[in-house]
């Protein structure tokens, strides 16, 4: 296992890396999350990041700071959230300061706007990856009642139906799953 110096010092390199990096806020981040702490660094497992981004999707605030939260602690404890935290809030606070300096030369300049504009599509492109990974390993896991909680919750959010309702029925079928699974267990 390596040091928790090594750990810590990997983590802020490899979330202040992500954070600069990421355009279009946080769902954008968890499928980079995944590459680099899952796929690359094999600190975490399939299945554990979809738990944590559940977490962090659950969690108020931002999904980004909130990954960082849930991925830094699960990894190095305390000091590893301080450490993902402030790698994650580092380069958004100094482009926006940068930016908020130099706003009107930014706002009228139309080369900046079409770059913007382009940013857009390629991040409506990484969102659908991610929708599309984190289905998969759902899917993956052939568990029915997984897979029609899923769909039934991409249908109601397309019925038009509040997120916070599909969240709170979704968090209420999964303490009921969780509660005959453990008595089940304990029969």
């Amino acid at each position: 296992m390596e040091s928790k110096k090594n750990v810590l010092l990997k983590l802020f390199i490899s979330t202040l890396y992500l954070s600069a990096f990421t355009f279009g806020g946080g769902y954008v981040i968890v499928s980079l999350l995944k590459k680099k702490f899952v796929d690359q660094l094999h600190w975490i497992d399939e299945d554990e990041m979809l738990d944590l981004v559940a977490i962090a999707q659950s969690s108020p605030g931002a999904i980004a700071v909130n990954g960082a939260i849930v991925v830094g602690y699960k990894l190095a404890g305390i000091p590893g959230t301080i450490t993902a935290i402030t790698a994650t809030i580092l380069p958004p606070f100094i482009i926006i300061s940068m930016i908020s300096v130099l706003y009107s030369v930014f706002r009228d300049n139309i080369i900046v706007n079409q770059m913007l504009e382009g940013m857009q599509a390629g991040v409506g492109a990484v969102i659908a990856s991610v929708v599309f990974e984190m289905g998969r390993g759902i899917c993956h896991g052939k568990n029915p009642a997984s897979i029609a909680i899923m769909v039934g919750a991409f249908i109601a959010c397309m019925a038009g139906v509040s997120v916070i309702y599909v969240v709170l029925a979704c968090g209420a079928i999964g303490l009921a799953r969780t509660c005959l699974f453990r008595k089940e267990s304990h029969s």
